[in-house]
């Protein structure tokens, strides 16, 4: 598994953890951090801190995307896989759009139910579409 695949799974089990505990993500980062082992990647790092500074907005995009579901309503897990592929998707421009989706999906597949994967996809390719600039 490359390094960066685990580190979204890394940070998407702290987003989980937190939102099903009412925990601050960063806070509860800072402990998995201090757990040393196993050791959370540095990229998983700048999920967690990325999703925390931008949750207002983050929530807001899925919130408005998710066509049928409101926010509270989506699986714990689909929305937090939700919460690190937007931040990943709008403020990490080192990670091509179509690699944040796909990994995405990967872990939707992977944690969630039959029709999560798809609906991942539908509720991130909506946002691309409406959030990031097509270059002309």
């Amino acid at each position: 598994m490359a390094a960066r695949t685990k580190a979204r799974k890394r940070a998407v089990d702290v987003l989980y953890e937190a939102d099903l505990r009412g925990a601050d993500p960063v806070e509860l980062l800072r402990e998995r951090i201090s757990d040393v082992s196993p050791p959370v990647p540095d990229h998983a790092v700048r999920l967690v801190e990325g999703v925390a500074a931008n949750n207002p907005r983050i929530d807001e995009l899925i919130d408005r995307h998710a066509r049928g579901w409101s926010l509270e309503r989506l699986p714990d897990v689909d929305r937090a896989i939700l919460r690190m592929a937007v931040y990943e998707l709008l403020w990490a421009e080192d990670v091509p759009d179509a690699v944040v989706i796909d990994e995405a999906v990967e872990l939707a597949r992977a944690l969630s139910t039959d029709d999560s994967p798809a609906y991942v996809n539908g509720v991130l390719g909506a946002i691309l579409d409406a959030e990031v600039p097509t270059s002309s």
